[in-house]
């Protein structure tokens, strides 16, 4: 099995594989229609997260916009007595906020007022890792935001905070923050990022990877001839030539993602742990099947090298 892997300059070490909570008790695609009390679905997801605990994974990813708050008060319920040695990262800022003169500001007391409230929502006193949610924050304004975060630290509200972007520049200079210790980007088989690894590599930051099955690309869950049912909004991706290309090389890829017995899900993890020892993936997931599928890929590890070679002719050839 897998050991565990450092969480960048925090010296804190948590589990190789992280969870994240957007799609869980049905949220993901509907987020504004989202119960703002407990359903059936969303005790399951307790007891999901619980059995992850209980399986060895050690760092949760959520957002204060996912379901509107309700995956921060799951992702709370779940971890209530319970927290010892776990990571939990949640996110500000996606949103616009109604009634400011600018919507798209995050001034220091609304950054507070944010955290305030994913604090009540996760039942904590410090959230350990605060990432800005916001992907494109303009370049010139991230100073002030930095000022801002360094201040809830001292405050005792948050440990470390980073930033979820794809943006090498962006990134770069959250660097520079003395408790920024982590980037969350994509990161999967079609979606490569070296420029960010070098640099989480270079700074020491963790390289936290969201959609690294590329919404169940990488599961094997999609064919080129899936029909999705009237209305569904994914069922656009299907008319697109080049999402039906990626379809087509994915399938050709599966040799090498299921080498040594692994699952498609387990290889396409073992394609981001390979990447970097800095690389945490943060995959979703449903419902207990797809959990322990999740977990289990840590007996197998990174893909070793030959895989990786062969997937890289395989994107070449594209």
């Amino acid at each position: 099995m897998m050991g565990l892997r450092r969480l960048g300059k925090s010296g804190i070490q948590v589990s190789p594989l992280g969870l994240g909570t957007a799609r869980m008790a049905g949220l993901g695609w509907h987020d504004d229609l989202a119960p703002q009390e407990p359903s059936d679905a969303a005790r399951d997801a307790v007891r999901q997260i619980q059995a992850a605990v209980d399986m060895g994974v050690t760092l949760f990813d959520t957002a204060d916009s996912y379901g509107q708050g309700l995956s921060e008060r799951i992702l709370g319920e779940a971890l209530r007595g319970r927290r010892d040695g776990i990571v939990v990262v949640t996110k500000f800022g996606q949103d616009p906020v109604p009634d400011q003169e600018d919507p798209w500001s995050l001034e220091a007391d609304l950054v507070e007022r944010l955290c305030e409230a994913s604090l009540r929502r996760l039942g904590v006193e410090c959230i350990d890792l605060y990432l800005l949610h916001r992907r494109n924050y303009l370049l010139d304004r991230a100073p002030v935001l930095m000022d801002v975060l360094e201040d809830l630290v001292l405050e005792g509200k948050i440990r470390y905070y980073g930033w979820s972007t794809d943006d090498v520049e962006r990134a770069r200079l959250f660097a520079r923050g003395e408790h920024c210790i982590a980037i969350e980007h994509r990161l999967n088989v079609f979606n490569d990022n070296p420029a960010m690894l070098d640099l989480c590599r270079e700074q020491d930051l963790a390289s936290l990877n969201r959609v690294p099955l590329l919404m169940g690309v990488l599961a094997g869950r999609w064919l080129p001839e899936t029909e999705l049912e009237e209305g569904d909004p994914r069922a656009p991706w299907f008319e697109d030539q080049g999402f039906l290309k990626v379809l087509a090389c994915a399938q050709q890829m599966e040799p090498y993602l299921t080498v040594g017995g692994r699952s498609y899900v387990q290889g396409a993890l073992g394609w981001v742990w390979a990447r970097s020892p800095l690389t945490i993936p943060v995959p979703g997931f449903r419902n207990m099947q797809q959990l322990q599928a999740l977990v289990r890929a840590r007996d197998f590890g990174p893909l070793p090298m030959e895989a990786m070679q062969a997937i890289a002719e395989q994107l070449e050839s594209m």
